[in-house]
């Protein structure tokens, strides 16, 4: 599947033979619109047959006029005028007759292929697979007019087809390639060398197929695909009002006119072949068509007459697509089986399954939910169903429409290989039930009972007759043999008279299981043609689309658990879209709640409930993402989170959120608020760094004596962000760094020392030499220290260097004065420096931490290694609350060219190999390395809460560009 644009179709029309199909079909219809497969401004119209058998060519005209009718209508028109094609791109699509291994019909059966590119998570069915290639290869650079094409095949182009449409005028059929074998029961068209089409030959003898064989060896199919210039549509409106081929349309219906049978290929496009002659197109039988001498004999010549006086001399022309492939849905179970297992790459689409090692390569499973010991062999399909296991399905078999409370009975059914086994969602009067089907993979559905090669079950019907007691006559009436086929034969139980449904117990009976033949008398039964009529095609989509978001919610679960980086962005679009934002709000909820040994969990979990909100709020609406998050309401949820209680945290911003659904700004605000408990959980999680934290103790150093730290800059070389949590614990990081002088000095640096009076007095100074700001901040009691959290509030960093170096305590009860003095012997003076520009990206802020605590280890009697001051520089910007990753303290603390390491778990740890680089790579190095200031600054905090796993690269000047040559520090 592609992601260009659709192409811009003016109405797209849907027809379908039943009419309880209609609310089904064009809520599927408009679904593909807001999942961008449609273009949004197309009209879309889902247009039943007005009459049963009324052929692809009525159809045609009875679409084209309700596609009309609407276009005049939003024109103001008060009748039907041609006038609205002028402009028009019209796509009508055929539905065609009931699919037997899919009861929404050919157009809906989904195919194990994935839309990785679109931004909602959606089924990929033949219906999407054809409007992909028709609005992106085939019909691109076309004018006006009207499409018409079935979908019950797939075509495959591999590249964009080049159509010229200069000069064109008449009809164009697309054709590809085709065997002379497959062909035979297909339609072929002989065409001529100016690539007129001069026959069309359908179901011919071979002899006939050959005649249109082409210098490639191959003949040109009936694809599909017909384009109908502007004139010749309205030439075809026209005929809406022209009996008896009004009898085709709604309007001729309800003007009591009679139902007429019409051929898109056989009436409508033969009249314009070259080689036709009136008398031979007006009175020839042809297979396929209404019978010019049955009972509608009259009436199908007056109609054929019609369409030579309206069509003839309008030009046939045909476009060969020869590279592209056409592979029609046929009724052969072990065809449609085989089809499903080449398709696409991957056994599962869109599923669940607990144990992916049970399901086969080469198998298939669709849509379903496979819960314990279902094993799927090779070759087989699983499609629409929720099983749990035991259960095997063996090579061959197609499982479909079972759910979970079928899993019982199946497990106790004696299945083989090539079985296939149905569920049909069905309605009797007022009565919906399910009903069963079963049937052999290689059955012919269409062969008559008395053919030597016709199956039941992959056995011969003689078989089938002796191995249970049933009799030829109580499956076919008193029909004659001739009408005997599979698809009429009434042999599936679907409800006794005294005891309601039949369930599966029905059709086991029929593979040797368990029942009798007593019961299967008794019960009202139905064969597969009646029940796919009585199919109720609204329930069955809805039965799909509940499968569909269930896996997906299980899906969302294995990703946050797993830790896995699948994304699941279009999965909630897909749920807010069909309204299931509620369940899977609640999943989320349950898994937030649950992840207390995993806080990185939680966050994430958080972060999807953001994604949720902001997605009901709707694309551009309710203002920006990213703004602040301390709104009083939400403060005891936030309270509970930072204590450490996640279930009744998670559950008071439950409580909350449902007090900010309302309007699309709320659920932006709410968003935010997610964002930021997403936040306070990522800050505990990276919290558990403090694990690799092991100091030790030393002699204390004497009162007033400094102990001074100085450190180089650091350059990022690779792998930038990714050090960054959530990244860092959820797919670990990997980064390479190199540690700088800057001018030739290590710009970075800290001296602490202690002082007699119980106070500490921080002085940070930042900048260059001759620009620098220096700042004093004196702290005599606890609650100077409380804003230690606020990144721009006054000595912030110190403070927070302070309180996670346990140089004070903010919850002892005693005061500061008394734990200095207690502890120390006296206060602490701490004085910092940074000769780099504020927020240049060197890693200033971390490296300064770093060599600030590494001054309080000193100055206190503590003794430490490089790495417990990395992770503790982690430790203290969380409660910094700037958030960051470590690649900067490694950088600034450890000097040379190093790498760095974090595995993807939690608790964060992060291992550091030096790197000896040879002498004369290291001189080339520090030659050619030249470090400009652009005069940008930023926060890290603010780019954690824009940018995750984004490397920045920083463009532009502020003024006159400060230049500084650099010195790698070894």
């Amino acid at each position: 599947m592609t992601s260009r644009e659709p192409f811009n179709w003016t109405v797209v029309v849907l027809t379908c033979q039943h009419r309880d199909s209609v609310y089904a079909f064009q809520r599927e219809l408009e679904m593909r619109q807001q999942r961008g497969v449609l273009p949004p401004g197309a009209l879309l119209l889902t247009v039943p047959d007005p009459q049963g058998r009324i052929g692809s060519g009525g159809a045609t005209l009875n679409a084209l006029l309700v596609a009309a009718e609407h276009l005049s209508a939003r024109a103001g028109y008060t009748v039907v005028t041609a006038d609205v094609l002028d402009d028009a791109h019209i796509l009508i699509l055929h539905t065609g007759r009931d699919f037997p291994w899919d009861g929404c019909n050919r157009a809906f059966c989904w195919m194990p292929t994935k839309t990785t590119e679109q931004c909602i998570e959606g089924p990929v069915c033949c219906l999407d697979m054809l409007l992909d290639c028709l609005s992106t290869k085939v019909c691109i650079g076309s004018p006006p007019g009207v499409w018409v094409c079935s979908t019950d095949m797939i075509l495959s182009l591999p590249s964009t087809q080049k159509i010229s449409w200069e000069g064109f005028s008449g009809v164009r059929v697309l054709s590809l390639p085709g065997d002379v074998c497959f062909a035979a029961n297909h339609g072929v068209y002989v065409t001529d060398a100016a690539g007129g089409v001069r026959d069309i030959i359908y179901r011919g003898s071979e002899k006939k197929i050959r005649s249109a064989t082409l210098p490639d060896g191959k003949v040109p199919l009936v694809s599909g695909p017909v384009f109908f210039s502007r004139s010749v549509s309205e030439k075809l409106l026209q005929t809406h009002v022209t009996p008896p081929l009004d009898g085709c349309t709604y309007l001729g219906m309800d003007s009591g006119a009679p139902p007429l049978q019409i051929s898109l290929f056989l009436d409508i496009l033969l009249c314009l072949c070259s080689e036709s002659t009136e008398t031979e197109f007006v009175n020839a039988e042809r297979p396929g068509c209404s019978s010019p001498l049955g009972p509608q004999g009259a009436a199908v010549k007056s109609a054929r007459s019609v369409l030579w006086r309206t069509l003839k001399g309008v030009p046939l022309s045909l476009v060969y697509l020869q590279d592209g492939q056409y592979d029609y849905l046929t009724t052969s179970g072990r065809e449609h089986v085989v089809r499903l297992t080449q398709a696409g790459a991957e056994r599962e689409t869109l599923s669940h399954i607990q144990d992916l090692q049970s399901v086969s390569e080469g198998s298939r499973v669709i849509n379903s939910v496979l819960e314990g010991d279902v094993r799927v062999a090779a070759g087989a399909v699983v499609q629409h169903c929720h099983l749990q296991g035991p259960i095997q399905v063996h090579s061959g078999c197609l499982l479909s429409g079972l759910d979970l409370a079928s899993s019982a009975y199946v497990q106790r059914m004696p299945l083989t290989s090539n079985i296939i086994l149905q569920g049909h969602r069905v309605q009797l009067g007022e009565l919906k039930i399910t009903a069963f089907t079963v049937f052999g993979a290689c059955d012919n559905l269409e062969a008559r009972s008395d053919d030597p090669a016709s199956t039941f079950l992959n056995q011969t019907w003689s078989q089938f007759y002796n191995c249970t007691g049933i009799q030829p006559e109580e499956v076919w009436g008193t029909e004659s043999r001739a009408c005997r086929s599979l698809l009429d034969a009434r042999l599936f139980p679907v409800f006794m008279p005294n005891g309601g449904p039949v369930g599966l117990e029905g059709v086991s009976f029929l593979l040797g299981g368990s029942g009798s033949v007593e019961s299967w008398r008794a019960a009202w039964r139905l064969s597969l043609s009646e029940v796919l009529s009585l199919t109720d095609q609204q329930g069955e989509l809805q039965w799909r689309e509940k499968l569909f978001f269930s896996a997906g919610r299980r899906r969302a679960v294995d990703t946050l658990k797993g830790h896995t980086d699948h994304n699941l962005l279009p999965s909630i679009r897909a749920a807010v879209l069909e309204g299931q934002q509620g369940e899977l709000l609640q999943t989320l909820d349950s898994v937030a709640s649950g992840s207390s040994s995993d806080l990185g969990i939680a966050a994430r979990s958080l972060a999807c409930i953001a994604d949720v909100l902001g997605c009901l709020a709707g694309e551009g609406q309710g203002g920006l993402r990213s703004g602040p998050a301390a709104n009083p309401s939400w403060a005891s949820a936030f309270r509970l989170l930072e204590q450490g209680k996640l279930a009744d945290g998670v559950q008071e911003l439950a409580n909350q959120r449902v007090l900010w659904l309302n309007r699309p700004d709320l659920l932006v605000r709410a968003a935010r608020h997610y964002e930021g408990a997403g936040q306070i959980l990522l800050r505990k999680a990276v919290m558990s760094a403090h694990d690799f934290v092991f100091i030790g103790q030393s002699e204390m150093p004497s009162m007033g004596e400094w102990q001074e730290v100085e450190c180089p800059a650091r350059l990022d070389l690779s792998g930038g962000w990714s050090d960054t949590p959530p990244i860092a614990f959820e797919l670990g990081g990997v980064v390479v760094n190199v540690a700088v002088k800057v001018d030739g000095k290590r710009p970075i640096g800290a001296r602490v020392r202690r002082i007699p009076k119980p106070h500490l007095v921080l002085v940070s100074t930042s900048g260059p030499p001759d620009c620098s700001v220096t700042t004093e901040t004196v702290c005599e009691v606890l609650a100077d220290l409380k804003d230690h959290c606020q990144p721009h509030a006054p000595g912030a960093l110190l403070k927070a260097v302070c309180v996670c170096s346990d140089v004070v305590c903010l919850s002892s009860p005693l005061s500061l004065e008394q734990q200095l003095m207690q502890r120390w012997g006296g206060g602490l003076e701490l004085h910092s420096w940074s000769l780099l520009p504020h927020g240049s990206g060197l890693g200033t802020s971390s490296i300064l931490a770093g060599a600030v605590l590494a001054g309080v280890y000193r100055c206190t009697g503590r003794s430490y290694d490089t790495s417990s001051l990395i992770h503790a520089v982690l430790h203290q910007e969380q409660i910094l609350t700037t958030g960051g990753g470590w690649q900067d303290q490694v950088g600034g603390l450890v000097g040379g060219v190093k790498v760095a390491r974090s595995r993807a778990t939690l608790p964060l740890r992060v291992d550091v190999e030096q790197l000896c680089l040879p002498q004369d790579f290291r001189s080339a190095l520090q030659e050619r390395l030249l470090l400009i200031y652009t005069g940008k600054t930023r926060l890290a905090r603010n780019l954690l809460q824009v940018c995750i796993l984004m490397t920045w690269y920083e463009t532009g000047t502020v003024g006159y560009p400060r230049l500084c040559r650099t010195q790698s520090s070894w």
